[in-house]
């Protein structure tokens, strides 16, 4: 093998290298060449741009869409759209109007391009990696940062190849190979890795199959996924009319991957992730038979014109089942406009479905909500436990040709069954573009003019303090494995239009997994919380981690945390530990105290700190860099940007 061979992943970080080396587990600093917030996220990345004082972004582009709070029952959700336009008129960025679609689906229609970087405040970000793109899910202030031309910091993961041969088989798409991948491996089983996807399988998988696969990456707990930019990517470009912005990005011959696995793409059949985990995958013929209320297409894990087109060949001259909703979700305007001028909605509609706008929608819990003990079919990347609205939901994730098929029986069905022949769909060569509902940044001395526009909801962000050095904590709370960002802070019609107002959200925390918490935080001020393997999975929402903090959360104590949660922590001044002893955690109770002393010392020395619980000797771990611990002296990323900015002025 030559030196220089390079996977597509490699090259990629070596091109944007900063800061380390590309060995795995070292802190890497990458410089980042686009950005994209969404206004779950999107509207506290706005004030902390305001809190950092920045005039202007400095990334070659950033894209803000209004996407997931869609519905306007009152005028919380309309006010931080109105904020959310005039910060991007201010700060100049990409302003995307609330109607025209989800952020990953119009991100790769109109700004993604091959080879370059791209943080996201959205943990399906990784979905550019169909074009070829390194693009990272982060928490907002991060992605903040990247604005203001700081590199992104992470530790270098591994780089997983999986080799794809063979073809798919009729009534096998996209969504069955992730749902393989996450049949194999689990929800962390992409944890410290980066997926790259390679072999002869990949001739078969145009950009938008890509983009369903390293949509969903995110649920193996992947760092991101990438794809090569190869002749697929370059039509997909070409029909978007943009064909300029492509450049080949393809692996050397002789290249090498740090864990391969390899799947036959003829080999897989349809499968479906059970209640309520995308790990929880078996074959569709598994559950076949079980009645369903809800079936659900679209969402930004299958958003593509096959995954609306097959679904209208399935339908034509057929009607859903009786008691059946079937849920249409168009994922981006242009779409609704190509399958409106295609003539696809109309067997859609004539079978039944319940056409929605153009955007997340029930994907965050906003409407769409399944009813009590009825089973959903979902398309969308994520079944968690009352992630649909409903407390007690019972979803399922599938493909479209599962859920359509499933629609017409009213039981979950194996598409397979179906009495007709599968339609081979492709993509058309002249898709509807529309760019009418995409703002574009004013020029910077219009910009310096703007205001921002805050309603009533919009509270500034809470200070926060530096750790202390020596810590007493009581132990408020334990939580199991696998506890999701949903688990932690909810999202839905109901919290998330308190995402300006950290007060207000704050009594959402945990909610569901123990109502009385936000309540016993608040009276006893500082305190920890102890959970168990793979801690804070799921969306990249900063709220999970800044909302227990403003309730007084110091210490979080896991076996092993998720990535971005990880690093949320660390940017709102919360310190994550880990148990060096697997007995230690199983003794750990609510009702423990946690005491930490010369924390600061402990922490610069190495990666072990010696505690107390309950005045019994622990011995506990970090996984942080030293730059990481200078964060959380002084109380995370925003005080740290702040001093930054006052030493320079003086």
């Amino acid at each position: 093998m030559s030196e220089a061979a390079q996977n597509v992943a490699q090259k990629l970080i070596a091109s944007h290298l900063v800061n380390g080396s590309l060995e795995p587990g070292a802190e890497i600093g990458l410089r980042i060449d686009q950005t994209l917030t969404q206004d779950a996220t999107g509207t506290m990345v706005m004030l902390e741009l305001e809190a950092m004082g920045l005039d202007r972004v400095k990334t070659e582009l950033s894209a803000q869409y209004v996407d997931h709070n869609l519905i306007q029952e009152d005028f919380k959700n309309a006010d931080d759209h109105v904020f959310l336009q005039s910060a991007c008129q201010r700060f100049g960025i990409w302003f995307s109007r609330p109607g025209n679609g989800i952020s990953h689906a119009v991100h790769q229609e109109r700004f993604g391009a091959p080879g370059k970087t791209m943080l996201g405040a959205d943990s399906h970000t990784p979905a550019a990696g169909s074009l070829g793109m390194l693009a990272i899910g982060a928490g907002g202030l991060e992605v903040a940062l990247a604005m203001a031309d700081e590199p992104f910091y992470t530790k270098m993961p591994e780089i997983w190849g999986i080799e794809l041969t063979g073809q798919l088989p009729d009534w096998v798409s996209a969504k069955d190979v992730i749902l393989e991948m996450l049949r194999r491996h689990g929800v962390d089983g992409g944890n410290g890795r980066i997926i790259e996807y390679y072999g002869p399988g990949l001739a078969h998988l145009s950009a938008m199959d890509r983009h369903v696969i390293a949509n969903m990456g995110a649920e193996l707990g992947a760092t991101t996924t990438v794809f090569p930019a190869d002749e697929e990517v370059q039509r997909f470009l070409k029909r978007q009319g943009r064909g300029e912005a492509y450049a080949p990005l393809v692996a050397d011959a002789d290249c090498r991957y740090d864990v391969t696995d390899r799947i036959d793409l003829a080999q897989l059949e349809p499968l479906i992730a059970r209640p309520s985990s995308p790990g929880n995958v078996v074959p569709v013929r598994g559950a076949a038979g079980e009645a369903i209320y809800q079936a659900y297409i679209g969402s930004s894990a299958n958003p593509g014109y096959r995954d609306f087109a097959v679904a209208a060949h399935m339908v034509d001259g057929r009607a859903v089942a009786p008691g059946v909703s079937f849920d249409v979700n168009p994922s981006s305007r242009a779409m609704l406009e190509t399958l409106t001028r295609d003539g696809l909605l109309g067997p859609l509609l004539h079978a039944g479905a319940r056409l929605h706008q153009a955007g997340c929608n029930g994907c965050i819990g906003m409407g769409q909500a399944p009813a009590s003990g009825r089973n959903s079919l979902r398309t969308t990347p994520r079944n968690f436990p009352g992630r649909s609205g409903t407390p007690e939901d019972a979803v399922f994730l599938c493909s479209p040709e599962t859920a359509v098929a499933s629609a017409l029986h009213g039981v979950i069905t194996d598409p397979r069954d179906m009495d007709m022949e599968y339609p081979r769909i492709s993509d058309p060569e002249d898709p509807v573009i529309n760019d009418a509902m995409l703002q574009a940044p004013l020029p910077e001395a219009v910009a310096r003019q703007v205001e921002l526009v805050k309603g009533p909801n919009i509270a500034s962000l809470p200070e926060i303090e530096g750790l202390p050095d020596s810590l007493d904590l009581p132990i408020l709370l334990r939580v199991g494995d696998d506890i999701s960002t949903d688990e932690i802070m909810r999202a839905g019609a109901e919290v998330l239009p308190f995402r300006s107002n950290i007060p207000a959200i704050s009594s959402f925390v945990y909610d569901r997994v123990d109502p009385n918490y936000p309540s016993r935080a608040q009276e006893a001020g500082d305190h920890a919380i102890v959970g168990g393997n793979n801690y804070g999975q799921g969306s990249s929402r900063e709220h999970a981690a800044l909302a227990p903090r403003y309730l007084g959360l110091r210490v979080v104590v896991a076996e092993r945390f998720a990535r971005i949660h990880w690093q949320n922590l660390i940017n709102f001044g919360v310190l994550p530990l880990t148990f060096a002893e697997s007995a230690d955690a199983r003794a750990v109770q609510r009702g423990s105290t946690l005491s930490l002393r010369h924390l600061h010392d402990a922490l610069s020395a190495g990666h072990t700190v010696k505690a107390e619980l309950d005045g019994q000797p622990i011995t506990l771990k970090h996984g942080l860099s030293a730059r990481q611990v200078e964060l959380l002296k002084v109380g995370g990323l925003i005080n740290w940007m702040r001093e930054r900015q006052q030493a320079a002025s003086t």
